[in-house]
Order: C-alpha cells, then sequence, then structure tokens
C-alpha cells in the first residue's frame, strides 16, 4: 500500500495543531481563574537559552506550514512573529491550518522524492521529501510543541497527556 506525502502530512500537522490550541486555551483560561497575567506564560522559557512560549508556538506553525508547502510544491507563505498574546497565537495557529488545508493534493506527487533544501544558519541541508518530513520537520514540530506544553506545565498549568493528544 502506498501512502500519498499528503495524507501523512496535512492531517498530521492539522490535528497536532488542533491539539497545540486546546492546550493554549486550557492554559488561558487556567491563568484567568488564577489572575496570572497572560505575559507571564507566554514570555517564560523552561531555560534560560530556550525561546519563551510564544516563539515556541510560533516555530511550530513555521515548521508545519513550511513542510506542507515544501511537500506540497508551493511557496511557503511567510507570518511576521508579532504575537503577543493567547489570542494572536490562537489566530496564528487557525491561520497555519488554514494554509495547510488549502494545499492542493495533486502538488504532492512525487514529494517523497523530492528535493527539499533549506538554508540552516550558513549550511545548506538537502533532503528527500520523505526524509525531510521524518527526520527534519516533524521532530522539529514536535520539540517546539512539547516545550511550549512543558512550559505551560511548568508553571502548574492543569494539562496532561490527555491535553497534548487531543483526548480531554
Amino acid at each position: 500500500m502506498t501512502v500519498s506525502m499528503h495524507a501523512l502530512s496535512v492531517p498530521f500537522y492539522t490535528a497536532a495543531l488542533s491539539n497545540l490550541a486546546h492546550v493554549l486555551t486550557r492554559a488561558e483560561a487556567w491563568a484567568a481563574e488564577r489572575k496570572i497575567d497572560p505575559a507571564v506564560l507566554l514570555n517564560d522559557r523552561l531555560a534560560p537559552d530556550m525561546l519563551p512560549l510564544k516563539r515556541q508556538v510560533q516555530i511550530a506553525t513555521d515548521h508545519a506550514k513550511g513542510a506542507v508547502a515544501r511537500l506540497g510544491g508551493v511557496e511557503v507563505p511567510s507570518f511576521p512573529d508579532v504575537e503577543e498574546s493567547f489570542a494572536e497565537l490562537q489566530a496564528r495557529i487557525a491561520r497555519t491550518r488554514d494554509f495547510i488545508e488549502s494545499v492542493a493534493e495533486a502538488g504532492f506527487a512525487g514529494a517523497e522524492d523530492r528535493n527539499i533544501t533549506l538554508k540552516i544558519g550558513a549550511q545548506d541541508m538537502s533532503f528527500p521529501g520523505l526524509q525531510y518530513f521524518q527526520g527534519f520537520s516533524v521532530p522539529n514540530f514536535y520539540f517546539h510543541v512539547t516545550t511550549a506544553y512543558a512550559i505551560l506545565r511548568h508553571n502548574g498549568a492543569p494539562l496532561g497527556k490527555p491535553d497534548f493528544f487531543g483526548r480531554a
């Protein structure tokens, strides 16, 4: 059985972004109940050399839209990193999901073998499409989604594994 790159990527990123939106919704409600300034959570980080929650969400959405665009043969949309509130992060997630769902399945034809080249710092990295998806995009996406979740849990937000996986 052959599975298309569209079938692998679009439903995966759409579901995971929905789960991230759910986690943010729960954390925002918890912060409001406890009268915690949302900026405290949005700007918190797990370690001094790590990026804050808002950047984790921005980068996760960048990986999702970038992967689907590259695999779908379309231009990667540029979203400026200007979000400073939970509502703005939710809007970014929704915009990312809308974009992902708009990429035509036909553009994914041959994507598993398509050469994907990224500039990471001063270095060019090239991958066949399937390797890019499995070995670069998904791990990076999950790193940032997991880190966002961990920042919120570290601060006491009442989240659990069911929230992360969208089963709460």
